[in-house]
């Protein structure tokens, strides 16, 4: 019987910065490795180390400014990888046409999907019968699966190698799983590429999933890089959801 699985996102690595020896720059020690490093690429473009301008001297308000003018593109020396699990097939999907990231997806043809998990949208999953409706059709989805699996494990029994004879029929039977059907994703984008992610999907109009993944994104980049992060205000929804936004976003 099918398992229904909640959305869940960890840190899983994060840049590291090495200062340069050779250049008189004194790093603010409350500033974050990331923080750290788009103020110093910064700083290299006009050699202004010394902090000569007294508003801009701190990190903080450095990196401010940098969302206030749109120079964002510095942003893209920083990194993030997120691992994310509990994310349906058709929100991983929509995830994965973000082109700025980078992803390793788990794989269909090779993990059975009676050990992944699904994820029920909200609407359905607020609603007993509803949610006994859906778990049943895809537990006929899976039995179904099955029964091709093993069709198509005969037909191709003449195939010497085992594995590329799992794989051809996993392959060919996957196209009966549903959409709901929990992904397991590890993604890694630069800071400019997250803050595109977030603006974009947090908002009231997008889809529930992605906002709430999106939102899960924030809170954990936000602790992370704080001063990079927190002009996005979270707002919670009639519906008890939340969203997001962004003067510079």
């Amino acid at each position: 019987m099918a398992r229904i699985s909640e959305l869940d996102v960890q840190l899983i690595a994060a840049t590291q910065f090495h200062p340069p020896q050779g250049i008189e720059w004194e790093r603010e020690q409350a500033a974050s490795d990331g923080e750290a490093l788009v103020e110093f690429a910064g700083r290299a473009c006009y050699e202004s180390f010394d902090k000569p301008n007294p508003r801009t001297a701190s990190n903080p308000a450095y990196l401010r400014h940098i969302l206030e003018v749109g120079h964002d593109a510095l942003l893209e020396h920083a990194t993030a990888t997120l691992y994310i699990r509990g994310l349906s097939r058709s929100a991983s999907h929509e995830l994965v046409r973000h082109r700025h990231f980078s992803f390793s997806q788990l794989s269909q043809r090779y993990v059975h999907p009676e050990e992944t998990q699904v994820v029920l949208p909200k609407l359905i999953a607020e609603d007993e019968q509803l949610t006994r409706l859906t778990m049943q059709a895809v537990d006929e989805t899976r039995f179904v699966y099955n029964e091709l699996l093993s069709a198509l494990e005969g037909k191709l029994e003449d195939e010497p190698n085992a594995l590329l004879r799992k794989k051809q029929a996993r392959q060919a039977a996957r196209a009966v799983l549903p959409n709901l059907t929990e992904s397991r994703i590890v993604v890694t984008g630069n800071y400019r590429a997250w803050r595109h992610f977030i603006g974009a999907r947090a908002t009231e109009q997008a889809d529930t999933e992605m906002r709430e993944l999106a939102i899960a994104c924030l809170k954990l980049l936000r602790e992370q890089s704080p001063v990079l992060f927190d002009d996005f205000h979270i707002t919670q929804l009639a519906d008890g959801t939340e969203m997001a936004s962004s003067p510079y976003a």
